[in-house]
């Protein structure tokens, strides 16, 4: 047998790392991710607050938040979720070996591949948008369809450059450097709240909103520039090429093709939510997008951080078949678990304060109480599917370090088909059936697609545990959860009736801290060992 050649200096990273999966070091893992998360979800949070600021719930409002949503169709498509699925379990395989060489080559044939197709639908997406505009946004008319158009050209190529960062985020995340790749965003989101800030109040809203959609395109830029240095410092000889006579190149590709279908699937489903948002009263495109800033954040801090750090350690997996369904059974739970413990309070809090939420983060300018109101109808619509589409990201992990992406595939399909059929029944047939005001059909698109996400989520488990046995979340466990939850919400919401605070942000602030403080203490309480760990980890030495 050919030895294999190693690339001089990363023998000892790359023993580092294997030794790190032996020990399942995922919660430490899971913490940097869920670090880097919250900064760049707590900067995406600032935009959209500045955005709320400036522009309200007005037509450039929509326009941008339309014209935001229809380029990152090709990031979604080829970015993170895609590549985690086909790139890292190979790659992070590779380095298992410690076959350097190889995983070199493949980290640059995945790289020249996707910027040659990113650079050719790019093109592609520039010269179609008028019609891009017309099948996903067909409730735009006049000049609102107009800037929507052009924003849309102008944040292409940004998105284009957004797809390569993801790139990067693959290679570090396999090389466990998870902190860089998840506050990379914060470069992106910090250059559009800049050219909000500095051009805010001196133009109209909708040379505003052009300001902006350049801001994203530099702030893409920067967010790439930002993670090259250490990619290239961890991968070693890197040489982009179009070669795919390489076995595990092909490997990705044929991966890549039934998650690009499957991520294809899920964005057609967000783009069928803005559709139908487009068809409602004025400023339902744009609340809907500040519910999603608000409703996927847990789903991002606690689903995607656990999903990611899990990833390579579950493709490094080795042995026979009962050996590999143990050990990945073994983290599954584990990771289920920590999920769950983060994601029930979450829903919760949706429902019973997300009217001061959504006044706390977006309630300033234009951006009025009522406004405030209606955002917390979507949120907590959300939180329906919340606990199902957080630990589905996690099932689907797991199938991805199976080497199967089809199966995943066939569900998101289910869903999307789903999705689909309730949102319009919810949204655009549901408020005139009720006789309510027709712009309250935004809440049921989220709460559609939380019924969805409850059905992809119980075939996902019942299909993974004919594979490597039983798994899940134990319903007591559960029970206990949502219990102490709701009594949470009840201590939260009556120091919010006995302090009869006016000011958004300081309700928010004391809610938030009444609501933690009863929730872990009283998980603790009842021996939840996640929650003891985090008392242990927040109590001072000493005490």
């Amino acid at each position: 047998m050919a030895r294999r050649r190693r690339v001089p200096g990363q023998r000892g990273r790359t023993r580092g790392v294997a030794e790190s999966a032996r020990r399942g070091d995922g919660g430490r893992f899971a913490a940097l991710v869920a670090t880097g998360i919250l900064l760049s979800r707590i900067a995406g949070l600032v935009r959209q607050r500045v955005l709320a600021h400036y522009l309200g719930l007005s037509d450039a409002a929509d326009a941008f938040t339309a014209a935001f949503r229809i380029p990152n169709f090709l990031q979604n498509l080829f970015g993170e979720g895609v590549l985690s699925a086909s790139f890292i379990p190979v790659y992070a395989r590779l380095l298992a070996e410690e076959d350097h060489e190889e995983a070199a080559r493949v980290a640059g044939a995945v790289a020249a591949l996707l910027a040659l197709t990113t650079a050719l639908l790019t093109l592609g997406g520039v010269w179609s948008t008028p019609w891009l505009i017309d099948a996903i946004a067909p409730g735009f008319e006049g000049a609102k369809r107009e800037l929507t158009i052009r924003l849309v050209r102008i944040l292409f190529p940004g998105a284009g450059l957004l797809v390569l960062s993801a790139w990067c985020l693959g290679v570090l995340n396999s090389h466990r450097r998870f902190l860089l790749s998840y506050t990379a965003p914060v470069a992106w989101n910090a250059v559009i709240i800049a050219a909000l800030v500095m051009f805010g109040g001196r133009v109209g809203s909708f040379d505003l909103a052009v300001a902006a959609a350049w801001g994203s395109v530099v702030g893409s830029a920067l967010q790439l520039i930002v993670q090259l240095p250490t990619v290239l410092r961890v991968v070693g000889r890197l040489r982009p090429s179009l070669e795919v006579a390489s076995a595990n190149v092909r490997t990705v590709l044929r991966n890549f093709v039934p998650v690009f279908v499957g991520r294809g699937v899920l964005q057609i489903s967000a783009y069928v939510d803005t559709l139908l948002a487009s068809l409602l009263p004025g400023g339902a495109v744009t609340a809907l997008m500040n519910a999603q800033t608000l409703y996927t954040l847990p789903v991002s801090l606690f689903g995607m951080s656990v999903s990611a750090a899990e990833l390579p350690t579950m493709s490094s997996a080795r042995g026979d078949e009962s050996a590999v369904a143990a050990y990945l059974r073994t983290r599954l739970d584990r990771g289920l678990s920590r999920i769950a413990f983060f994601v029930v309070p979450s829903a919760v809090a949706f429902v019973a304060l997300g009217d001061i939420l959504a006044a706390a983060l977006f309630q300033t300018g234009r951006f009025t109480s009522a406004d405030a109101t209606y955002v917390w109808s979507i949120i907590a619509g959300s939180a329906i599917g919340l606990l199902a589409s957080t630990l589905g990201r996690l099932y689907a992990s797991t199938y991805y370090a199976l080497r199967d992406t089809r199966t995943p595939l066939r569900f998101a399909i289910v869903r999307v088909v789903l999705t689909t059929g309730l949102g319009w029944l919810c949204a655009l047939w549901l408020p005139g059936f009720l006789g309510i005001n027709p712009r309250w059909g935004a809440a049921g698109l989220t709460a559609s697609a939380g019924i969805a996400g409850w059905v992809e989520f119980v075939l996902l488990r019942a299909t993974l545990r004919q594979r490597i046995g039983r798994t899940g979340i134990a319903p007591a466990h559960l029970a206990r959860l949502w219990l102490v939850a709701a009594t949470a919400a009840a201590a939260a919401l009556g120091v919010q009736h006995a302090l009869e605070l006016s000011q958004p942000i300081v309700r928010a602030a004391i809610a938030a801290g009444v609501f933690g403080a009863v929730y872990l203490l009283g998980t603790a309480a009842l021996g939840v060992g996640e929650s003891r760990a985090l008392v242990v980890r927040l109590t001072p030495r000493g005490w």
